[in-house]
């Protein structure tokens, strides 16, 4: 069975050599130093190992500068190792930031979220106030469900792990959602865990410990918390199951 999202074809893999403000990765594409698009702003903490191999998917305009977008790097078993994924230990991380909403969408059209079960419509880049959200869910006689998504990388003693930069914008989020159960409605976090160790999921306080002060916050407010793994693979990246939360501080 094709995974739910299936990656733009045909896809390459090369190998990383560095990264240049964020959202530009040099890799060795077939001998030869290749500029790819990057979307993801977080610091991609213990993935961007020298030499690792990166799966990257055409540009959509194919006129476009970076002909190629990160996907996913492959993470070794164990440091210092980046043998070829066909043959060596290890898995796929994804790190493609558009990916959690796209996965939400694709989800939800196929009956896979439990918890927007009844819901008819998904609305993407919903306006809500001053914020513009990932997205809404409406169904008749039932509360608009707002949901805002987030892309998981990090992975800190077994816990998946968000965010993996310090994020103003995430701690924004929580505050609206907040704003939204407290005028009676439903709010949710979708974080989507892009790798397929860890066995829970919780905010990283160790990066921002703000976000983690609010995630808590959110939790006790009746912000809904649904992480959920993701399998990543060559050929693209399907829904898993749902990770339970780690208890909170």
């Amino acid at each position: 069975m094709p995974p739910l999202l299936p990656y733009p074809l045909p896809c390459v893999t090369g190998n990383f050599l560095r990264r240049h403000k964020r959202f530009s990765v040099a890799i060795l594409l077939n001998g030869v130093e290749t500029w790819i698009h990057s979307n993801n702003s977080g610091a991609m903490l213990g993935l961007l190992r020298p030499g690792a191999p990166v799966l990257a998917s055409p540009a959509a305009n194919p006129a476009r500068k970076l002909r190629f977008t990160q996907e996913a790097v492959w993470l070794a078993d164990a440091p210092g190792r980046n043998s070829p994924p066909q043959e060596g230990a290890g898995f796929w991380v994804g790190v493609n930031t558009a990916v959690p909403n796209r996965m939400l969408e694709a989800a939800f059209r196929t009956g896979r979220l439990d918890f927007a079960r009844g819901y008819a419509r998904l609305i993407r880049e919903a306006p809500h106030g001053q914020s513009r959200l990932d997205a809404c869910c409406t169904g008749d006689g039932l509360p608009p469900l707002w949901i805002e998504c987030k892309n998981v990388t990090m992975m800190e003693d077994g816990m998946a792990c968000f965010p993996d930069a310090a994020t103003e914008r995430g701690r924004k989020h929580l505050h609206e959602l907040m704003r939204i159960v407290a005028q009676g409605g439903r709010a949710a976090m979708f974080y989507l865990v892009q790798r397929p160790d860890g066995r829970c999921f919780g905010p990283a306080a160790c990066v921002d410990p703000e976000y983690a002060a609010l995630f808590a916050q959110a939790v006790r407010a009746g912000v809904e918390m649904y992480p959920y793994r993701a399998h990543v693979s060559p050929q693209g990246i399907d829904l898993g199951e749902r990770l339970p939360l780690a208890p909170l501080a």
